[in-house]
């Protein structure tokens, strides 16, 4: 089984899987050191259980999507938790053209798979920090409708907030908001400046032709937060 690309005539093999006649054998020895103990550290072992799976390649399809399973899998193990609050697959889907150039490299080339375990090792600190950003988003969302839960905001206002918390495409003016709100220039400026009063809202620091607007409470939080994750995480 062969990945190739191109026309014909030009084609480029990305990869070469082993002969089907050895698949059974190559899966057996997969297996048993798989269940069994061996001396790789955990997160090592999690990085080449992937590559090797996806290596010995036995299914017509879903090779990619069984691999990064089984990566998952001994991630989990490596963990010692049934609760896992990163993706690895996620991740690897999100750097799925870096993922397939670090693959085709290593089959091309020796048996050293240092370059494999280092970008693997690298996306697994991706995906334990975009979870902690993730977690963060969630608290400081989940604290703010906590505090302001028995605000009476009218439904343009309800909209505006979510809005902002799901990630306004660039900034907020009361120009913008009259238009996606579908209401006066004067209703847009009031809603906003209700909000602002209430301390929900406040200007942006960035100055401009326009006044914009941002969460103040979300501000302040996603400030403590990344200073939190960055001490943390280690660079």
């Amino acid at each position: 089984m062969q990945v190739v690309s191109g026309p014909y005539g030009r084609q480029r093999v990305h990869f070469e899987a082993p002969p089907a006649q050895q698949i059974d054998t190559e899966m057996n020895r997969f297996l048993d050191w798989a269940n069994g103990s061996t001396s790789e550290p955990p997160l090592v072992k999690a990085g080449l259980a992937h590559l090797w799976f996806v290596t010995i390649h036995p299914f017509d399809d879903g090779n990619g999507r069984i691999a990064r399973a089984v990566g998952d899998l001994f991630l989990a193990r490596a963990d010692g938790s049934p609760q896992r609050f990163y993706s690895m697959s996620a991740q690897i889907q999100r750097d799925r053209k870096a993922y397939y150039e670090i693959f085709e490299r290593t089959q091309k080339q020796s048996m050293d798979v240092t370059g494999w375990l280092r970008w693997f090792l690298q996306t697994l600190h991706r995906a334990i920090d975009q979870a902690q950003h993730t977690v963060d988003r969630v608290l400081t969302k989940t604290r703010f409708r906590q505090r302001w839960a028995t605000a009476s905001l009218n439904a343009r206002q309800v909209k505006l907030v979510n809005a902002l918390f799901e990630g306004f495409d660039g900034k907020l003016t009361s120009g913008k908001w009259a238009i996606i709100a579908k209401c006066s220039a004067d209703k847009a400026l009031r809603d906003i400046s209700d909000l602002v009063e209430r301390g929900i809202l406040r200007k942006s620091d960035g100055g401009g032709r326009s006044t914009s607007y941002v969460l103040s409470d979300r501000s302040e939080e996603s400030r403590t937060a990344s200073a939190a994750t960055n001490s943390r995480v280690p660079s």
